[in-house]
Protein backbone atom coordinates (compact mmCIF):
# COMPACT_ATOMS: atom_id res chain seq x y z
CA UNK A 1 0.00 0.00 0.00
CA UNK A 2 1.74 3.32 -0.84
CA UNK A 3 2.31 5.44 2.29
CA UNK A 4 0.04 7.94 1.92
CA UNK A 5 -2.65 6.98 -0.48
CA UNK A 6 -6.21 7.97 1.08
CA UNK A 7 -8.53 5.50 -0.74
CA UNK A 8 -5.56 2.42 0.45
CA UNK A 9 -5.83 3.91 3.84
CA UNK A 10 -9.50 4.02 4.42
CA UNK A 11 -9.75 0.35 3.17
CA UNK A 12 -6.86 -0.80 5.37
CA UNK A 13 -8.63 1.25 8.18
CA UNK A 14 -12.50 -0.29 7.36
CA UNK A 15 -10.92 -3.80 7.64
CA UNK A 16 -9.41 -2.87 11.14
CA UNK A 17 -12.83 -0.93 12.19
CA UNK A 18 -14.89 -4.43 11.21
CA UNK A 19 -12.52 -6.64 13.11
CA UNK A 20 -12.66 -4.04 16.57
CA UNK A 21 -9.38 -2.60 16.55
CA UNK A 22 -10.60 1.11 16.66
CA UNK A 23 -7.54 2.57 17.81
CA UNK A 24 -5.88 1.35 14.54
CA UNK A 25 -8.78 2.25 12.29
CA UNK A 26 -8.68 5.71 13.72
CA UNK A 27 -5.10 6.08 13.12
CA UNK A 28 -5.55 5.21 9.60
CA UNK A 29 -8.86 7.51 8.83
CA UNK A 30 -6.71 10.18 10.44
CA UNK A 31 -4.00 10.06 7.59
CA UNK A 32 -6.28 9.88 4.84
CA UNK A 33 -7.88 12.75 6.23
CA UNK A 34 -4.43 14.53 6.89
CA UNK A 35 -3.32 13.13 3.33
CA UNK A 36 -6.82 14.76 1.80
CA UNK A 37 -8.42 16.95 3.74
CA UNK A 38 -11.83 17.14 1.44
CA UNK A 39 -12.01 13.44 1.76
CA UNK A 40 -15.55 13.34 2.93
CA UNK A 41 -15.33 9.31 3.81
CA UNK A 42 -12.38 9.60 5.82
CA UNK A 43 -13.88 12.65 8.21
CA UNK A 44 -17.49 10.49 8.23
CA UNK A 45 -15.56 7.22 9.34
CA UNK A 46 -13.90 9.21 11.98
CA UNK A 47 -17.25 10.33 13.38
CA UNK A 48 -18.59 6.78 13.56
CA UNK A 49 -15.22 5.67 15.50
CA UNK A 50 -15.92 8.64 17.73
CA UNK A 51 -19.49 7.59 18.32
CA UNK A 52 -18.51 4.29 19.36
CA UNK A 53 -16.12 5.26 22.04
CA UNK A 54 -19.20 7.83 23.12
CA UNK A 55 -16.89 11.07 21.86
CA UNK A 56 -20.08 13.57 21.24
CA UNK A 57 -17.88 16.20 20.74
CA UNK A 58 -15.51 14.65 18.60
CA UNK A 59 -18.23 12.40 16.49
CA UNK A 60 -19.93 15.94 15.69
CA UNK A 61 -17.29 17.58 14.42
CA UNK A 62 -16.33 14.95 12.05
CA UNK A 63 -19.53 14.48 10.76
CA UNK A 64 -20.46 17.65 10.38
CA UNK A 65 -17.14 18.85 8.19
CA UNK A 66 -18.36 15.47 5.86
CA UNK A 67 -21.52 16.74 5.88
CA UNK A 68 -19.97 20.34 4.94
CA UNK A 69 -17.85 18.16 2.53
CA UNK A 70 -20.49 16.33 0.62
CA UNK A 71 -24.60 17.97 2.04
CA UNK A 72 -26.32 15.99 -0.20
CA UNK A 73 -24.87 12.39 0.79
CA UNK A 74 -27.34 10.51 2.74
CA UNK A 75 -25.09 8.51 4.53
CA UNK A 76 -23.49 11.46 6.06
CA UNK A 77 -27.16 12.77 7.00
CA UNK A 78 -27.55 10.20 8.64
CA UNK A 79 -24.55 9.37 10.37
CA UNK A 80 -24.83 13.12 11.25
CA UNK A 81 -28.16 13.05 12.75
CA UNK A 82 -26.95 10.00 15.01
CA UNK A 83 -24.27 11.62 16.34
CA UNK A 84 -26.82 14.72 17.36
CA UNK A 85 -29.13 11.97 19.17
CA UNK A 86 -26.34 10.49 21.12
CA UNK A 87 -25.17 14.41 21.97
CA UNK A 88 -28.78 14.96 23.50
CA UNK A 89 -30.00 17.08 20.50
CA UNK A 90 -32.66 15.15 19.51
CA UNK A 91 -35.13 17.70 17.31
CA UNK A 92 -32.16 18.24 15.39
CA UNK A 93 -31.33 14.59 14.77
CA UNK A 94 -34.83 13.88 13.80
CA UNK A 95 -34.24 16.45 11.06
CA UNK A 96 -31.47 14.80 9.64
CA UNK A 97 -32.57 11.42 9.71
CA UNK A 98 -35.82 12.69 7.66
CA UNK A 99 -33.21 14.61 5.24
CA UNK A 100 -31.38 11.45 4.97
CA UNK A 101 -34.83 9.33 4.36
CA UNK A 102 -35.87 11.94 1.61
CA UNK A 103 -32.49 11.17 -0.64
CA UNK A 104 -32.87 7.06 0.37
CA UNK A 105 -36.08 6.33 1.76
CA UNK A 106 -35.22 2.74 2.25
CA UNK A 107 -32.87 2.93 4.45
CA UNK A 108 -33.70 0.48 7.46
CA UNK A 109 -30.92 2.07 9.93
CA UNK A 110 -32.22 5.16 8.84
CA UNK A 111 -36.07 4.53 9.46
CA UNK A 112 -35.03 2.83 12.67
CA UNK A 113 -32.95 5.87 14.19
CA UNK A 114 -35.57 7.87 13.19
CA UNK A 115 -38.09 5.90 15.05
CA UNK A 116 -36.09 5.55 18.36
CA UNK A 117 -35.13 9.40 17.85
CA UNK A 118 -39.10 9.77 18.29
CA UNK A 119 -39.95 7.51 21.33
CA UNK A 120 -37.47 9.35 22.98
CA UNK A 121 -39.23 13.06 22.44
CA UNK A 122 -41.64 10.80 23.85
CA UNK A 123 -43.50 10.36 20.65
CA UNK A 124 -44.25 7.30 20.83
CA UNK A 125 -46.56 7.04 18.56
CA UNK A 126 -44.98 8.76 15.42
CA UNK A 127 -41.99 6.21 16.64
CA UNK A 128 -44.34 2.92 15.14
CA UNK A 129 -44.01 3.81 11.44
CA UNK A 130 -40.99 4.34 10.99
CA UNK A 131 -40.11 1.52 13.01
CA UNK A 132 -42.45 -0.49 11.26
CA UNK A 133 -40.97 0.26 7.94
CA UNK A 134 -37.47 -0.55 8.99
CA UNK A 135 -38.62 -3.80 10.25
CA UNK A 136 -40.56 -4.82 6.66
CA UNK A 137 -37.57 -3.42 5.03
CA UNK A 138 -34.99 -5.81 6.87
CA UNK A 139 -37.16 -8.74 7.72
CA UNK A 140 -34.30 -10.92 9.20
CA UNK A 141 -33.00 -8.13 11.86
CA UNK A 142 -34.52 -8.11 15.22
CA UNK A 143 -33.15 -4.47 16.04
CA UNK A 144 -36.20 -2.66 14.57
CA UNK A 145 -38.14 -5.24 15.92
CA UNK A 146 -36.88 -4.56 19.67
CA UNK A 147 -37.05 -1.23 19.01
CA UNK A 148 -40.90 -1.42 17.67
CA UNK A 149 -41.34 -3.55 20.63
CA UNK A 150 -40.46 -0.49 22.77
CA UNK A 151 -42.58 1.94 20.96
CA UNK A 152 -45.22 -0.46 21.33
CA UNK A 153 -45.00 -0.68 25.21
CA UNK A 154 -44.97 2.99 25.72
CA UNK A 155 -48.47 3.77 23.67
CA UNK A 156 -49.99 1.05 25.77
CA UNK A 157 -50.32 -1.54 23.24
CA UNK A 158 -49.12 -4.36 25.23
CA UNK A 159 -50.07 -7.25 22.68
CA UNK A 160 -48.09 -5.48 20.05
CA UNK A 161 -44.96 -4.87 22.06
CA UNK A 162 -45.54 -8.60 22.88
CA UNK A 163 -45.48 -9.81 19.34
CA UNK A 164 -42.65 -7.46 18.28
CA UNK A 165 -40.70 -8.61 21.08
CA UNK A 166 -41.41 -12.26 20.24
CA UNK A 167 -40.15 -11.46 16.48
CA UNK A 168 -36.79 -9.80 17.98
CA UNK A 169 -36.32 -12.59 19.90
CA UNK A 170 -37.07 -15.38 17.41
CA UNK A 171 -34.15 -13.44 14.95
CA UNK A 172 -31.49 -13.09 17.61
CA UNK A 173 -28.84 -15.50 18.81
CA UNK A 174 -30.26 -17.38 21.70
CA UNK A 175 -27.07 -16.33 23.80
CA UNK A 176 -26.85 -12.83 22.34
CA UNK A 177 -27.31 -9.15 24.00
CA UNK A 178 -30.28 -9.06 21.79
CA UNK A 179 -31.96 -12.21 22.83
CA UNK A 180 -31.51 -11.30 26.19
CA UNK A 181 -33.24 -7.61 25.94
CA UNK A 182 -36.19 -8.65 24.46
CA UNK A 183 -36.47 -11.65 26.77
CA UNK A 184 -36.30 -8.80 29.86
CA UNK A 185 -39.51 -6.85 27.62
CA UNK A 186 -41.22 -9.55 27.60
CA UNK A 187 -40.87 -10.32 31.26
CA UNK A 188 -41.66 -6.44 32.12
CA UNK A 189 -44.99 -7.39 30.01
CA UNK A 190 -45.92 -10.60 31.89
CA UNK A 191 -44.95 -13.07 29.38
CA UNK A 192 -41.69 -14.42 30.24
CA UNK A 193 -40.50 -15.39 33.94
CA UNK A 194 -39.12 -12.29 35.66
CA UNK A 195 -34.85 -12.73 35.80
CA UNK A 196 -33.18 -11.84 38.89
CA UNK A 197 -31.51 -8.86 36.93
CA UNK A 198 -32.00 -6.33 34.30
CA UNK A 199 -29.59 -7.36 31.17
CA UNK A 200 -26.24 -5.38 31.66
CA UNK A 201 -26.75 -4.86 27.59
CA UNK A 202 -30.16 -2.93 27.59
CA UNK A 203 -28.81 -0.90 31.01
CA UNK A 204 -26.09 -0.12 29.09
CA UNK A 205 -27.59 1.20 26.07
CA UNK A 206 -31.01 2.91 27.83
CA UNK A 207 -27.88 4.92 29.83
CA UNK A 208 -26.00 5.76 26.55
CA UNK A 209 -28.89 7.13 24.91
CA UNK A 210 -29.84 8.74 27.89
CA UNK A 211 -26.55 10.17 28.62
CA UNK A 212 -26.65 14.11 27.34
CA UNK A 213 -30.12 14.93 28.43
CA UNK A 214 -29.75 13.02 31.39
CA UNK A 215 -29.35 16.24 33.89
CA UNK A 216 -32.05 18.24 32.27
CA UNK A 217 -34.86 15.48 32.06
CA UNK A 218 -34.30 13.59 35.69
CA UNK A 219 -33.45 16.80 37.93
CA UNK A 220 -34.90 19.61 35.56
CA UNK A 221 -38.32 17.99 33.96
CA UNK A 222 -38.78 14.95 36.85
CA UNK A 223 -37.40 16.58 40.37
CA UNK A 224 -34.96 13.87 41.09
CA UNK A 225 -33.61 14.25 44.38
CA UNK A 226 -32.57 11.21 45.37
CA UNK A 227 -28.41 11.83 45.70
CA UNK A 228 -29.12 14.74 47.84
CA UNK A 229 -31.71 12.57 50.35
CA UNK A 230 -29.61 10.09 50.22
CA UNK A 231 -26.76 12.26 51.51
CA UNK A 232 -28.79 14.12 54.30
CA UNK A 233 -29.44 10.85 55.14
CA UNK A 234 -26.24 9.69 55.88
CA UNK A 235 -25.52 12.71 57.89
CA UNK A 236 -28.38 12.55 59.72
CA UNK A 237 -27.60 8.71 60.81
CA UNK A 238 -24.03 9.96 62.25
CA UNK A 239 -21.78 8.76 59.24
CA UNK A 240 -17.97 10.89 59.18
CA UNK A 241 -17.98 14.01 56.86
CA UNK A 242 -14.69 14.21 55.02
CA UNK A 243 -12.95 11.36 56.10
CA UNK A 244 -12.27 7.77 53.99
CA UNK A 245 -12.80 6.89 50.40
CA UNK A 246 -16.09 6.66 48.81
CA UNK A 247 -17.83 4.79 46.05
CA UNK A 248 -20.68 6.21 43.93
CA UNK A 249 -22.37 3.16 42.49
CA UNK A 250 -24.30 4.31 38.95
CA UNK A 251 -22.60 7.46 39.42
CA UNK A 252 -24.22 8.48 35.59
CA UNK A 253 -23.09 12.04 35.03
CA UNK A 254 -22.04 12.63 38.29
CA UNK A 255 -25.39 14.60 39.49
CA UNK A 256 -24.92 12.12 42.90
CA UNK A 257 -21.13 12.64 43.18
CA UNK A 258 -22.08 16.48 43.80
CA UNK A 259 -24.18 15.63 46.72
CA UNK A 260 -21.84 12.61 48.09
CA UNK A 261 -18.13 14.24 47.83
CA UNK A 262 -18.64 16.49 51.00
CA UNK A 263 -18.85 13.17 52.83
CA UNK A 264 -15.16 11.35 51.87
CA UNK A 265 -11.68 12.62 51.49
CA UNK A 266 -11.87 10.54 48.25
CA UNK A 267 -14.77 9.92 45.95
CA UNK A 268 -14.60 7.32 43.06
CA UNK A 269 -17.30 6.48 40.72
CA UNK A 270 -18.48 3.09 39.00
CA UNK A 271 -20.59 3.06 36.16
CA UNK A 272 -21.55 0.71 32.91
CA UNK A 273 -22.13 3.34 30.42
CA UNK A 274 -19.32 5.16 28.89
CA UNK A 275 -21.77 8.21 27.88
CA UNK A 276 -22.23 8.33 31.16
CA UNK A 277 -18.99 8.69 32.74
CA UNK A 278 -17.54 10.98 30.03
CA UNK A 279 -20.05 13.17 31.57
CA UNK A 280 -19.27 12.48 34.84
CA UNK A 281 -15.30 13.10 34.32
CA UNK A 282 -16.21 16.82 33.02
CA UNK A 283 -17.84 17.66 36.54
CA UNK A 284 -14.32 16.75 38.36
CA UNK A 285 -15.78 15.53 41.67
CA UNK A 286 -13.88 12.01 41.02
CA UNK A 287 -11.34 10.61 41.65
CA UNK A 288 -11.28 7.85 39.36
CA UNK A 289 -13.89 6.41 37.09
CA UNK A 290 -14.60 2.74 36.20
CA UNK A 291 -16.33 1.59 33.38
CA UNK A 292 -17.97 -2.12 34.73
CA UNK A 293 -20.97 -3.97 36.35
CA UNK A 294 -21.06 -3.90 40.12
CA UNK A 295 -21.77 -7.42 40.22
CA UNK A 296 -18.34 -7.91 38.99
CA UNK A 297 -15.87 -5.14 39.75
CA UNK A 298 -16.64 -5.19 43.54
CA UNK A 299 -15.37 -8.39 44.63
CA UNK A 300 -12.29 -7.61 43.13
CA UNK A 301 -12.12 -4.79 45.77
CA UNK A 302 -12.33 -6.03 49.28
CA UNK A 303 -12.11 -3.81 52.45
CA UNK A 304 -11.32 -0.75 50.24
CA UNK A 305 -14.31 1.78 51.07
CA UNK A 306 -15.52 3.47 54.03
CA UNK A 307 -18.82 4.65 52.24
CA UNK A 308 -20.11 3.22 49.19
CA UNK A 309 -23.68 4.91 47.84
CA UNK A 310 -26.22 3.53 45.09
CA UNK A 311 -28.72 6.40 44.28
CA UNK A 312 -31.29 4.83 41.99
CA UNK A 313 -29.43 2.03 40.52
CA UNK A 314 -30.19 -1.43 42.64
CA UNK A 315 -33.91 -0.99 40.68
CA UNK A 316 -32.26 -2.32 37.92
CA UNK A 317 -31.44 -5.95 39.81
CA UNK A 318 -34.43 -8.11 41.53
CA UNK A 319 -32.35 -10.05 43.81
CA UNK A 320 -30.49 -7.70 46.34
CA UNK A 321 -28.49 -10.24 47.83
CA UNK A 322 -25.48 -10.47 45.35
CA UNK A 323 -25.00 -6.60 45.49
CA UNK A 324 -25.29 -6.54 49.00
CA UNK A 325 -22.60 -9.53 49.48
CA UNK A 326 -20.62 -7.22 47.26
CA UNK A 327 -21.03 -3.88 49.13
CA UNK A 328 -20.85 -5.52 51.92
CA UNK A 329 -17.53 -7.07 51.19
CA UNK A 330 -16.06 -4.41 49.53
CA UNK A 331 -16.72 -2.08 52.71
CA UNK A 332 -14.42 -1.83 55.78
CA UNK A 333 -15.59 -2.52 59.00
CA UNK A 334 -17.84 0.04 60.35
CA UNK A 335 -17.87 1.99 57.10
CA UNK A 336 -21.56 2.95 56.04
CA UNK A 337 -23.27 1.55 52.86
CA UNK A 338 -26.11 4.03 51.23
CA UNK A 339 -29.24 3.29 48.90
CA UNK A 340 -32.54 3.99 47.52
CA UNK A 341 -35.23 1.34 46.11
CA UNK A 342 -38.65 2.07 44.45
CA UNK A 343 -41.11 0.74 46.68
CA UNK A 344 -42.61 -2.51 46.47
CA UNK A 345 -45.32 -3.39 48.80
CA UNK A 346 -47.96 -4.22 46.40
CA UNK A 347 -45.91 -7.07 45.41
CA UNK A 348 -48.34 -9.68 46.09
CA UNK A 349 -45.61 -11.03 48.72
CA UNK A 350 -43.17 -11.37 46.37
CA UNK A 351 -39.39 -10.39 47.40
CA UNK A 352 -39.37 -8.41 44.57
CA UNK A 353 -41.45 -7.64 41.05
CA UNK A 354 -40.53 -5.90 37.54
CA UNK A 355 -42.61 -3.39 36.64
CA UNK A 356 -43.79 -2.11 33.20
CA UNK A 357 -41.34 0.80 33.80
CA UNK A 358 -38.70 -1.68 33.18
CA UNK A 359 -37.59 -1.02 36.74
CA UNK A 360 -37.79 -3.79 39.73
CA UNK A 361 -39.56 -2.86 42.72
CA UNK A 362 -38.66 -4.27 45.84
CA UNK A 363 -40.55 -5.34 49.31
CA UNK A 364 -38.98 -3.20 52.12
CA UNK A 365 -39.14 -5.61 54.82
CA UNK A 366 -37.06 -8.08 53.03
CA UNK A 367 -34.61 -5.52 51.55
CA UNK A 368 -33.94 -5.08 54.98
CA UNK A 369 -34.08 -8.74 56.16
CA UNK A 370 -31.18 -9.44 53.35
CA UNK A 371 -29.13 -6.36 54.73
CA UNK A 372 -29.17 -7.80 58.25
CA UNK A 373 -27.14 -10.49 57.30
CA UNK A 374 -24.22 -8.36 56.65
CA UNK A 375 -25.02 -5.32 58.22
CA UNK A 376 -26.80 -3.16 60.88
CA UNK A 377 -29.76 -1.52 59.37
CA UNK A 378 -29.11 2.25 60.94
CA UNK A 379 -32.01 3.60 59.06
CA UNK A 380 -34.63 3.50 56.74
CA UNK A 381 -37.21 5.89 56.07
CA UNK A 382 -39.99 6.48 52.60
CA UNK A 383 -38.86 9.34 50.40
CA UNK A 384 -40.46 10.56 46.80
CA UNK A 385 -37.51 9.33 44.48
CA UNK A 386 -39.04 11.72 41.60
CA UNK A 387 -42.12 11.87 39.44
CA UNK A 388 -42.50 10.23 36.57
CA UNK A 389 -45.67 10.33 33.99
CA UNK A 390 -47.34 12.93 36.53
CA UNK A 391 -47.17 10.75 39.44
CA UNK A 392 -44.80 10.46 42.26
CA UNK A 393 -42.42 7.61 42.72
CA UNK A 394 -42.63 6.04 46.31
CA UNK A 395 -39.12 4.78 47.13
CA UNK A 396 -37.08 3.60 50.32
CA UNK A 397 -33.78 5.01 51.47
CA UNK A 398 -31.49 2.71 53.72
CA UNK A 399 -28.27 3.55 55.34
CA UNK A 400 -26.74 0.58 56.65
CA UNK A 401 -23.59 -0.12 58.46
CA UNK A 402 -21.06 -3.12 58.01
CA UNK A 403 -20.74 -4.99 60.94
CA UNK A 404 -16.97 -5.52 62.39
CA UNK A 405 -14.61 -3.38 64.16
CA UNK A 406 -15.67 0.15 64.96
CA UNK A 407 -19.46 -1.08 63.84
Amino acid sequence: MPQHDPRALLKDGMARHQAGDLDGAERLYRKAAASRPADADAHNLLGVVARQRGDARAALRHTGRALALQPEAPVFLANHGGALAEAGELREAVGFFRAALRRRPEDPVALRNLGQALAALGDAGSALEPLGRAAALDPDAPEPRLALAHARREVGDAEGAAAAAEAALARSAPDSALAAQARFLLAALGRAAVPDRAPTGYVRDLFDGFAERFDADLAGGLGYRTPELLAATLRDAGAPAGEGRGLDLGCGTGLSGLALAPLVRRLEGLDLSPRMLALARRRGVYAALHQADLLEWLPGHPAAFDLVAAADVLNYLGDLRPALAGIAGALRPGGFAAFSLEAGEGNGGAPFALGATMRYRHDRAHAAALAAEAFEVVSQSEATLRQERGAPVAGVLMVLRRRGRGG
